[in-house]
């Protein structure tokens, strides 16, 4: 099965007794990331990274039990590379880039997710759960070791919080019983059912679908016919389900959703002769498999009304909460933490106003809310709630076998792609006709460079990209020190740098902030329009 230590109760951070726990004044921390999940432990990487002392405070000790969460979408192995665990993560996982859609017994079509190349990661991999959640905890030990301020508590549960105006205030449980600390700011990390969410007297609003899935998670012994790629069964041949989805993971180990309907028993439905029965109808009763995890699932489309909350933050499931058709929880998640890092980093050091950490709010609001208005379309589709919609979805599906029209229409989850930021307060206007997909707001697409790829040039600072353009080599504003990062078209012959950010354009200057999104870009160098452009990407001015 897995190896041993991404199992139920790998004690990756046991229970130590903490100094703070010995001290009659309350410790203040500069940051408490409030969970140790995958999302937590991002935070701890990107703030830790940049040397702000952050305080992990998990109720458990270590990774969960099962698969969960098993797609990790291109961008989010691109934010995992810039903490130092992508490549480990790429090794480890399944790389996947098409996926089939069949209706009964019949494929009607099939797509490719990252047709284009020049990309040093692929659109997604498939890997489970606790591997993923491993390798960011290996890389903050190997942080740790070098000196970076990260710290991680195993069995300290917050029980209590009261915000204040200028900190926050936490009654901590372990085993030694309770102790108070306090935290400059506070970030909710703590998963959907959200207990911080819960002590603030805060909720989610949205939509809950009478529908439930049934995950089994199945190692397979011998030889199947099943390659690597996603295939998903509308009202399938073999009757498990009214749609199932299939994907490999590592280990020989795949994910098969049987949609099972609302009003089922879930105790009745989750014992293992009736697991057995589903599969055994869909794989046939000679293929032979070892049951690894099973659980059921409720699609879900809702979200926190703000992510803010004065000195409290909320990130991943615990701000918002998607079916998992599509993919977008945890690369949601680390969307989340990859907006509010540097923000959050530049508040602490004094080099931006608070009300930069509004923007968090406003920019991945607008990401959730693309992410659900995206999983409801799925959800509509993949679960029609009346005869009409059922005879027009598989109209569609018919009619997508033989015509290509069609296929747009069919929906089997939109699957995640990064958030482009179109209308936020610190994009600049932009000054240039260049390409769409990395027009202001924009995520920035990776690109060939000889032997390397261009976004690993970037890392974590504000950047000014120049393409065949001349800028100085660093330019200061108040606080923030841009880092030119210059390339020619010529430096990639495969064109694909110059599709992605040049166009029709012959030079380009493009200013990137610490998440590589685009805050502004030119044809050509302006000092004072790069100035005012950083001081907007800051908050300073906008």
């Amino acid at each position: 099965m897995f190896d041993d230590r991404y199992t139920l109760a790998f004690r990756a951070y046991p229970y130590e007794r903490s100094t703070d726990q010995d001290q009659e004044v309350p410790v203040r921390h500069p940051v408490v990331v409030m969970g140790g999940g995958p999302i937590g432990m991002a935070t701890a990487l990107d703030l830790g990274r940049q040397g702000i002392p952050v305080l992990v405070l998990d109720d458990h000790e270590g990774v969960g039990m099962g698969s969960r969460a098993i797609c990790f979408a291109k961008r989010c192995l691109e934010i995992a590379d810039r903490y130092g665990c992508g490549e480990p993560m790429l090794d480890k996982g399944v790389v996947w880039n098409v996926g089939k859609v069949f209706h009964q017994d019949r494929q009607v079509f099939e797509f490719n997710l990252l047709p284009e190349e020049g990309h040093k990661y692929p659109a997604f991999i498939n890997m489970q759960q606790p591997y993923f959640e491993q390798f960011m905890i290996d890389r903050a030990r190997e942080l740790q070791a070098q000196g970076a301020p990260i710290e991680i508590r195993g069995k300290n549960r917050v029980d209590t919080v009261q915000v204040k105006d200028d900190h926050v205030v936490l009654t901590v449980m372990t085993p030694d019983g309770p102790y108070t600390l306090e935290a400059d700011w506070l970030i909710g990390c703590d998963g959907a059912s959200s207990p911080l969410r819960r002590m603030m007297g805060l909720d989610f609003t949205g939509r809950v679908f009478q529908d439930s899935f049934l995950i089994a998670d199945i190692k397979m012994k011998g030889n199947t016919t099943f390659p690597t790629e996603r295939w998903f069964w509308f009202d399938p041949p073999f009757k498990s389900g009214a749609s199932t989805l299939l994907h490999k993971q590592p280990d020989d180990v795949w994910r098969i959703d049987f949609q099972i309907g609302w009003d089922v028993d879930r105790a009745e439905e989750l014992k293992e002769e009736n697991i057995r029965t589903r599969l055994d109808a869909m794989l046939g009763a000679d293929v032979e498999y070892e049951l690894v995890w099973s659980s059921i699932y409720t699609f879900q489309c809702k979200r926190m009304e703000h992510f803010r909350s004065g000195r409290v933050l909320f990130a991943g499931d615990a701000a918002h909460q998607v079916s998992p058709f599509g993919a977008r929880g945890a690369n949601s998640g680390m969307q989340d933490v990859d907006n509010l890092g540097w923000k959050l980093g530049l508040v602490i050091e004094g080099k931006a106003p608070h009300t930069l950490l509004d923007t968090y709010d406003t920019e991945r609001v607008y990401g959730a809310d693309e992410n659900i208005l995206n999983s409801t379309r799925s959800t509509d589709f993949i679960t029609p709630k009346s005869e009409i919609s059922q005879i027009f979805r598989d109209a569609v599906l018919d009619l997508s076998e033989h015509h290509a029209f069609a296929r747009p229409l069919v929906n089997s989850g939109r699957l995640s792609v990064p958030c482009t930021y179109d209308g936020s307060p610190l994009n600049s206007a932009d000054g240039m006709a260049g390409p769409a997909r990395t027009r202001p707001g924009s995520a920035c697409p990776d690109a060939p460079l000889g032997d390397g790829f261009l976004l690993s040039r970037f890392g974590d600072d504000f950047v000014l990209l120049t393409i065949d353009a001349d800028a100085p080599d660093s330019l200061d504003e108040d606080g923030i020190t841009l880092r030119r990062v210059a390339v020619s078209a010529a430096d990639d012959p495969t064109g694909q740098l110059a599709e992605r950010y040049l166009g029709d354009a012959s030079s380009a200057v493009y200013l990137i902030r610490p998440d590589q999104h685009v805050a502004a870009r030119r044809t050509s160098f302006d000092e004072n329009l790069i100035r005012q452009a950083v001081r907007r990407a800051t908050g300073k001015d906008c």
